[in-house]
């Protein structure tokens, strides 16, 4: 038996925790640079609020509802996460974390010892009781199964109390039928089209499908999926991975048009990344740099460009990462653009300690000692106090978060205060 849990409108969640009063509110969060909303409370999503819409074209219906806005606390949310994912661990040997808001546990021998009803709702409580979150519980033979049982478990509390199980077959085609095929996991926009197009509504339809058909048209990852829901596991726990990129990418409070502020921006995400690769031991081998421009302004001229450059040795050195992603900005910027976003990605990622030595060229000796006084420095006094010269000193880049809450859980300074008379 497998089960997936799921935290209810989780940054909303987060949110609220804080700040009990708005309960029963509608809530939003906004993405990075307050630019589009990424979660919403059942109030916000009853007022006809939909996911990714930009701030800007409901900042009416914001006003008319007293909706609370939030900018992303990314801090916070990875924080109360990881207690979350903490406690359910401890109900399986078997577990993997999906996303920072899910998880699922799979159980083998437990049928004669426990009960998954109870057990969901010692979950609920525990998680509710130690970390303040509500989460749902669903539970199923497979993988997909689960993820359909824990949207019933969401959709009707009052019935499941959050907790809902598919252990009959009768369930299991019921909660088929329920789900619309848009809503299938796993299945994306142009299938969702495309399986409409033939008459497919919903997941029961899907799965009586000709397994040729799904095989040819959604590869062997659909047929994975329609065995998944016809109750047969096919779509495997996933152990967790060494990483095999590091991103650093970020919207612009403001559009630059001037290639030296884009340069300085490249140069600061290159330093976050090579701290990155040294505080893991690993090395790259590749290095990716992106810039786009503000696709939202129609009337601007739009430019959008990606480029790869391997690197001629593996490499941890800020001083290298950022030597090649200059070189790869200068070949892809455009001069009269006003750019949005940018980014540097590191990949071909390999242990620091595990490289192939060439004999001729290779890393300067001085960047390793250097490298780690610098991290070391920073680390005692924090702020990054030490940076290169082209990451500007006199600019301190912030992205936009006019509506962001204090991170209470990880900063002694913002440590909730609590007044008595």
């Amino acid at each position: 038996m497998y089960a997936l849990i799921d935290c209810n409108n989780f940054y909303a969640s987060c949110e609220r925790l804080f700040k009990p009063h708005l309960n029963g509110k509608p809530v939003v969060v906004l993405s990075n640079n307050d630019g589009c909303v990424v979660a919403r409370s059942n109030e916000a999503k009853a007022l006809g609020i939909a996911m990714g819409v930009p701030i800007f074209q409901i900042k009416d219906l914001v006003e008319q509802h007293q909706v609370n806005v939030f900018s992303s606390n990314y801090e916070l949310y990875g924080d109360l996460s990881n207690r979350v994912m903490n406690i359910l661990s401890t109900y399986s040997p078997q577990y993997e974390i999906y996303s920072i808001d899910e998880c699922f546990l799979k159980f083998e021998g437990f049928e004669k010892f426990f009960d998954y009803q109870e057990m969901g709702l010692d979950m609920k409580n525990k998680v509710q009781k130690w970390v303040g979150i509500p989460i749902s519980v669903g539970y199923a033979p497979t993988k997909a199964l689960a993820k359909v049982a824990n949207k019933i478990a969401k959709k009707f509390p009052e019935r499941t109390k959050g907790v809902y199980i598919i252990d009959t077959e009768e369930k299991r085609i019921k909660a088929l039928k329920w789900t619309e095929i848009g809503d299938v996991w796993g299945i994306g926009r142009q299938h969702t089209k495309r399986l409409k197009a033939l008459g497919v509504n919903n997941a029961y339809e899907f799965t009586q499908l000709g397994d040729e058909w799904v095989r040819k048209n959604m590869t062997v990852q659909g047929l994975r999926l329609k065995n998944d829901l016809l109750g047969i596991p096919s779509i495997q726990m996933e152990d967790v991975k060494d990483k095999k990129n590091i991103a650093c990418t970020r919207s612009f409070e403001n559009m630059l048009d001037n290639f030296s502020d884009v340069s300085e921006r490249v140069a600061t995400f290159s330093a976050n990344l090579g701290e990155k690769l040294r505080k893991q031991n690993s090395h790259c081998s590749m290095i990716s740099v992106f810039v786009l421009s503000n696709y939202h302004r129609k009337d601007l001229e739009q430019h959008r460009a990606f480029i790869n450059i391997k690197t001629d040795f593996p490499t941890n050195s800020t001083l290298e990462i950022n030597r090649l992603a200059q070189i790869a900005l200068k070949s892809i910027y455009k001069d009269g653009i006003k750019y949005k976003k940018a980014g540097v990605i590191v990949s071909a990622l390999t242990p620091a300690d595990e490289f192939q030595l060439k004999i001729f060229g290779g890393e300067n000796p001085k960047h390793i000692d250097l490298m780690k006084a610098i991290d070391k420095t920073n680390k005692k006094i924090g702020g990054n106090v030490i940076r290169f010269g082209n990451n500007a000193f006199g600019k301190r880049w912030k992205m936009r978060q006019e509506h962001l809450s204090k991170c209470y859980t990880t900063r002694i300074t913002d440590i909730l205060t609590i007044k008595m008379n």
